[in-house]
């Protein structure tokens, strides 16, 4: 797996809000996007997703650009801001739809996922009733549900507590491998360093700076 980021831009209302951003992120590596609110972060990846078309510059994937030849990456997961279910159906059902859509998930997986994420006593509970804490961990499931190549989080531990932050990182370490490209935005420099292989630093659209971090470092 290999993306390739070439010269990108994005301008809205005049105003650059990615300024030149040029990236090579291949498989087996955990980036991580760290950075202030309203650095460009949440901006990039929804570039990466697809759901932005660039002002300027190119995303390609495994060969294949973006809004050219593909109009969407073949397989990934997203958790960009807040995450969306309905209200009365439980977790599992809200799993179990998307599950239908992609059509390669069985319910033993999703279950296995519920308790990956924490939500093993939740999962028969509507998300209606579900705190700030456990929409997120469901959020958490939905992106890496079947295992896509692509994985993005948008600060995944938002609104989790301690212990809950320590189960979070340990799933999307799991979720490693050399066909798999994960990318964590965060702005806690902290936790960034626990979880990234390589963090990537953004200032008002900006990358000011790219750290690869060694095991035991």
């Amino acid at each position: 797996m290999k993306i390739e980021i070439q010269g990108l831009e994005k301008k809205i209302k005049g105003n650059l809000v990615l300024k030149d951003i040029n990236l090579e992120l291949t498989g087996g590596t955990i980036y991580g996007l760290q950075g202030k609110n309203g650095c460009g972060k949440t901006m990039l990846m929804r570039t990466i997703a697809g759901l932005i078309l660039p002002t300027k510059g190119r995303v390609v994937i495994n060969g294949k650009e973006l809004h050219k030849d593909i109009s969407i990456p073949e397989s990934i997961g997203i958790l960009i801001e807040n995450p969306s279910f309905l209200a009365d159906y439980s977790g599992f059902d809200n799993l179990k739809m998307l599950a239908m859509l992609q059509g390669n998930v069985s319910d033993e997986e999703i279950k296995e996922l519920l308790v990956q994420v924490g939500l093993e006593s939740a999962g028969k509970k509507k998300y209606g009733k579900y705190s700030l804490g456990m929409k997120q961990r469901l959020g958490v499931a939905a992106a890496i549900m079947g295992k896509p190549e692509i994985i993005l989080l948008d600060e995944p531990i938002n609104a989790i507590d301690g212990e809950g932050v320590e189960e979070i990182r340990k799933v999307i370490r799991s979720l490693c491998s050399d066909e798999r490209i994960i990318i964590v935005a965060c702005h806690d420099k902290e936790e960034m360093a626990l979880l990234a292989d390589e963090i990537i630093q953004m200032r008002e659209g900006v990358i000011i700076s790219e750290e690869i971090r060694r095991e035991g470092e």
